[in-house]
């Protein structure tokens, strides 16, 4: 089949009956939404995973609806960047399950644009790699740093201490970190640190300088650097804008 048959053949099918074939992937979370990041559709496994009984309770709503304020903030920057003309493929990230606790997933989204090539929406799939043998011998690969980072995240430690956790060299360490991560370990270091800091910037009335303190930045001029550099904003303006735009 040409690519022409083919796409004869997708328009007698009709775009419905594609996105219904979601509902056949029941460990894929599959949703589509709109440019102001409404959801205007998901497949059954995500309706099952958020807890609603069908998928009206599901249309209209944005992550604020389902997830901790931080955690949907992050679904969020992460729509507005593939609406800027990113993608997101296959993110290793944590987090949460149906029941409440924190497990891997990996993430991959992407723009829909129309027939004139604008950008009308995001759609993306997540997949539960617990779910998966083969993507949880990746994830069981830097479990135990994982593991040393996000439980002592607030203290200062060395990279030799956590590839000593890890029973590895630190050239090993870092290696395991970029293959399975695609970042270094300094680098994953940073990111838990910052995520718990926009965590306390949300959900706190600490000032910015404690956040710093508690998400194990002793320099705050560096904690400042670092948000704005991942963030794309100064922890100050993050706060102020997520409370000015809810």
């Amino acid at each position: 089949m040409n690519d022409k048959n083919f796409d004869s053949f997708v328009n007698q099918m009709g775009v419905k009956q594609l996105i219904r074939m979601f509902d056949l992937l029941p460990d894929v979370l599959f949703w589509i939404k709109d440019n102001s990041h409404n959801f205007i559709h998901a497949n059954q496994a995500f309706i099952e995973h958020k807890g609603v009984k069908g998928i009206e309770k599901i249309i209209g709503k944005t992550d604020y609806d389902f997830s901790p304020a931080h955690i949907a903030e992050q679904f969020i920057r992460d729509d507005e960047k593939v609406l800027a003309g990113k993608n997101v493929t296959e993110r290793l990230e944590m987090n949460m399950t149906q029941s409440g606790d924190t497990a891997w997933y990996a993430t991959s989204k992407r723009a829909i644009t129309n027939e004139n090539g604008d950008t009308i929406g995001t759609y993306g799939i997540t997949r539960h790699l617990e779910k998966q043998a083969k993507a949880l011998s990746n994830v069981d690969a830097v479990k135990e740093p994982v593991d040393y980072i996000r439980q002592n995240f607030k203290h200062p430690f060395t990279i030799e201490e956590l590839a000593e956790v890890a029973y590895l060299s630190v050239s090993a360490l870092e290696r395991r970190f970029k293959k399975y991560l695609a970042k270094t370990p300094k680098q994953f270091i940073n990111e838990v640190r910052l995520e718990n800091a926009r965590k306390l910037l949300i959900e706190t009335n600490m000032p910015i300088s404690q956040v710093g303190d508690e998400t194990g930045f002793s320099d705050h001029s560096y904690f400042s650097k670092q948000f704005r550099l991942f963030f794309g904003e100064l922890p100050s303006d993050f706060r102020r804008n997520y409370y000015n735009n809810p």
